[in-house]
């Protein structure tokens, strides 16, 4: 293998290299943008009888990657003691085309059941999320049924959109397409180096790094790429 013939000062230029890359990743990640990008949207209800609310997502694109839609149901005045109930979602889904034409992601009303943990305010509980982006808006009707359970009146309910943020995604592509230079010239220097061995020759490293090598450049090329330029 190479790195057991290499010189003290190749070995400290590794390391060196190393940790210049591994501290410009940290400091990209903290001066980079935001992962998560959250719209809040309140609707004001005076009761706790079942009631429908219709929501519009913000514009979305494949760089939004995946989109989730949760609650906070807020109480007045705030309750001291904390308390449990279960309560049912009905949720339909409409997805709008880029022509703005709506079309029915699921015909289907899907029932969750999730359980409202409240004190002076109640923890968030998700109502939706959707793992892919096949449209451009999103249209959701979400109705509650079992709020009526709760000792005190509901002041509002706060709704929550989260996606991943575009620019992070952008990031994260260019991340990925450096990777992918590096780990090709890597394998092909890798592979140079070893072809004037046979493979009976190759140590349980060489061996390893053969197969590693070619699987890392996949991830970081053509199969992450697929997630954001496939076909809707």
């Amino acid at each position: 293998m190479r790195l057991y013939t290499l010189s003290k000062r190749h070995f400290v230029l590794v390391f060196v290299v190393f940790f210049i890359c591994f501290g410009l990743t940290i400091f990209i990640g903290i001066a980079g943008p935001n992962v998560i990008k959250t719209t809040t949207t309140s609707e004001l209800t005076n009761s706790s009888k079942l009631k429908s609310y219709p929501l519009n997502s913000q514009p979305l694109s494949t760089y939004n990657q995946q989109l989730w839609l949760t609650c906070v149901v807020e109480l007045d005045p705030p309750y001291e003691s904390r308390f449990k109930i279960n309560i049912t979602l009905s949720i339909k889904i409409h997805g709008v085309t880029k022509d703005a034409s709506t079309r029915y992601k699921n015909n289907q009303v899907h029932n969750r059941t999730r359980q409202l943990n409240c004190a002076r305010k109640c923890d968030e509980i998700i109502v939706a999320h959707l793992g892919y982006l096949n449209y451009t808006q999103y249209n959701i009707l979400v109705s509650f049924e079992g709020l009526e359970k709760l000792m005190v009146p509901i002041m509002n309910i706060n709704f929550t959109w989260k996606t991943y943020n575009p620019y992070f995604s952008q990031v994260e592509i260019w991340f990925r397409f450096v990777f992918v230079v590096l780990t090709f010239i890597v394998t092909c220097l890798f592979a140079h180096s070893l072809r004037k061995f046979s493979m009976r020759d190759w140590g349980i490293e060489q061996k390893w790094m053969s197969i590693l090598l070619p699987l890392l450049l996949l991830y970081n090329g053509i199969l992450k790429y697929a997630l954001f330029y496939r076909v809707s």
